[in-house]
């Protein structure tokens, strides 16, 4: 694994990271509010528990890319990447949010990129 995958790895898992944060902890707080459009504090307080659920799989997510660096693993980060690349997509074509891909799927799609050209 040379620096340039290990960093895109990397930059994919901190996002994950970010997104345990923002769903696990900052869901029904205005920054998670906003962040992903929620359309009232009601509405984060009733859905709470399946974000926290989400923000979950999203540091499994993380733990797992970062365990393939140390690892050097190219076939589980690129299994994993994979993973988050379908996962962006869907949410994209679920939520009718374009940003969404650009966030999460994009990243992901270069490091895949990088990954198979070493």
């Amino acid at each position: 694994m040379n620096a340039l995958v290990i960093f895109l790895i990397a930059i994919v898992a901190f996002e994950h990271i970010y997104f345990l944060i923002l769903e696990m902890f900052f869901w029904t707080k205005p920054k998670g509010i906003k962040t992903f459009g929620l359309k009232s504090k009601t509405f984060a307080e009733e859905t709470k528990i399946l974000a926290a659920n989400q923000g979950l799989y999203n540091g499994f997510l993380a733990a797992g890319l970062l365990f393939s660096i140390v690892e050097r693993d190219l076939k589980m980060a690129s299994f994993l990447l994979i993973c988050v690349i379908i996962a962006g997509i869907y949410g994209t074509y679920t939520t009718k949010n374009r940003k969404l891909f650009y966030i999460q799927a994009v990243p992901a799609i270069l490091a895949v990129i990088v990954t198979l050209i070493n």
